[in-house]
C-alpha cells in the first residue's frame, strides 16, 4: 500500500468506526495510523487524528458493551 494513502484510509476507517463496526474499525485505525506516522511526512496530523479515532472507537465498543452488560442494549438510542 502506498505511504500516501495510509493516513486517509486510516482516518476514514476511524471516522466510519465511530458509528459502525468499532470492535473492527478501531484498531484498524489505530494501526494504519500509526505505519502512517512511521512512513508519511506529509499528512502526520491526519495520522494523528486516525490514532485518536481509532482509540475513541474501542472507548465506544467498551461503553456500549458495559450498557449491554448491565441490561441495556448493544445500541445507541436516540430517541427515548
Amino acid at each position: 500500500m502506498s505511504e500516501t494513502r495510509l493516513a486517509p484510509i486510516a482516518f476514514i476507517s476511524g471516522l466510519v468506526g465511530l458509528l459502525v463496526a468499532n470492535l473492527v474499525l478501531g484498531p484498524l485505525a489505530i494501526i494504519l495510523g500509526a505505519a502512517a506516522l512511521r512512513r508519511d511526512r506529509t499528512r502526520r496530523a491526519r495520522a494523528a487524528l486516525a490514532l485518536l479515532l481509532g482509540v475513541a472507537d474501542l472507548a465506544v465498543f467498551a461503553y456500549l458493551a458495559l450498557r449491554a452488560g448491565s441490561g441495556g442494549s448493544l445500541n445507541w438510542r436516540f430517541l427515548g
